[in-house]
C-alpha cells in the first residue's frame, strides 16, 4: 500500500491520480498508524511552509515521518519541510536533509514556474533518465545545494532539485505534472 500524507497542503489528488494512471492504489491519510504500515509513503505539498508545518505538528506527524524506514518521497513543499529550516514564515523543518530553504532573490520572475532542466543526476530516482531532463516546477523558495543533492536546477541561481538521505527522497519539481519524465521518476520510486 502507498500512503499519501494529507496535511492540508494541496495536490494530494493529482499525486493519487498519477499513481492510479500507473496502476497503483494509494490512500490519502493523516493517520500515523496507516503511514507507518505503508509500503511506501509520499509527502506532497503545495502551500505555505508555516501553516503546513503547524498542521503536521498538530497531527503529531513530524516525529513519525522522521522515524520511517520504508521508501519515502517528498514533493515540492514536502521537500522543503524535510529540510532544516525555511525562510518562509521562519519555519523549523523536520531536518532530514542538511539544507536550508531560502526565497529566490528578486532578480527574476518569482515564482519559478514552468519547465526547467535538471543536471548532475544521480541516485535511483533518475535511473534511465538522460542528463538535462526537463521537469515542471512551481515554487518561490528553494533548497540550497548540499552533500545530499542528487539533481541540480538553475533559476536565478543553482539549487537542489532533488535530495536523498537513506530511504528519504525528495524532489522540488512535480513529477505528477511532468509528463513521461515525471512518470519515469514515479516508476523508479515505486520500484524501490
Amino acid at each position: 500500500m502507498i500512503a499519501i500524507i494529507d496535511y492540508n497542503a494541496g495536490n494530494t489528488r493529482s499525486v493519487k491520480n498519477a499513481l492510479e494512471r500507473l496502476g497503483q492504489q494509494a490512500i490519502v491519510t493523516s493517520d500515523a498508524d496507516i503511514i507507518n504500515k505503508a509500503d511506501k509513503v509520499i509527502f506532497p505539498g503545495v502551500g505555505e511552509a508555516g501553516c503546513a508545518m503547524k498542521y503536521l505538528l498538530d497531527l503529531e506527524l513530524e516525529g513519525a515521518i522522521g522515524s520511517l524506514s520504508q521508501p519515502f518521497l517528498g514533493i515540492c513543499l514536502g521537500l522543503q519541510l524535510m529540510c532544516r529550516h525555511s525562510e518562509e514564515s521562519d519555519t523549523t523543518g523536520i531536518g532530514i536533509f542538511d539544507s536550508d530553504v531560502r526565497k529566490f532573490p528578486p532578480a527574476g520572475l518569482v515564482p519559478h514556474m514552468g519547465w526547467n532542466t535538471l543536471t548532475d543526476l544521480r541516485g535511483p530516482l533518475f535511473k534511465g533518465l538522460p542528463e538535462n531532463s526537463d521537469l515542471y516546477f512551481v515554487h518561490s523558495y528553494y533548497a540550497e545545494l548540499c552533500s545530499q543533492t542528487t539533481a541540480t536546477c538553475a533559476y536565478i541561481l543553482p539549487f537542489s532539485a532533488a535530495l536523498q538521505s537513506d530511504n528519504f527522497f525528495a524532489v522540488q519539481f512535480h513529477p505528477e505534472k511532468s509528463a513521461e519524465t515525471g512518470e519515469r521518476i514515479l516508476k523508479n520510486f515505486l520500484a524501490l
